[in-house]
């Protein structure tokens, strides 16, 4: 299987347990990984059959944006469930970054890490889209 990856997605958002960050929102950095076939396209040079990861990008962006969770586990999960609804892939790795977590004396990122295919789609969802 072929992947395309888009890192370093930054949205300002409003997830968190806390009621600040809920309220006053924060910065968050996602990174998507795709996997499907990319041969029609690596053989023709056609942009008709590539996957169009500007649209990748904007789900990412439009869904932070929009959505409230407490964790970062659930937004990753809701991301992966609108990348495959939306986007003719087999799998996604969603990374959802927090680079300013609420942890005194913490300077890092919390960060969580989702990997789920079409089958997963599938069974949770019945494959909505």
């Amino acid at each position: 299987m072929d992947k395309i990856s888009l890192h370093g997605i930054d949205v300002y958002a409003h997830h968190g347990v806390l009621p600040a960050e809920r309220e006053l929102g924060q910065r968050f950095v996602i990174d998507v990984d795709l996997w499907g076939d990319c041969s029609g396209a690596a053989l023709t040079d056609d942009l008709a059959q590539a996957f169009d990861y500007s649209v990748a990008h904007r789900l990412v962006q439009e869904k932070t944006a929009a959505t409230s969770f407490h964790l970062i586990e659930a937004l990753a999960g809701e991301l992966c469930r609108e990348l495959l609804a939306h986007l003719a892939v087999e799998k996604v790795r969603v990374r959802v970054h927090k680079p300013q977590a609420p942890i005194p004396g913490f300077l890092g990122q919390a960060t969580v890490s989702l990997i789920r295919d079409r089958s997963w789609l599938e069974t949770k969802f019945g494959g909505q889209r």
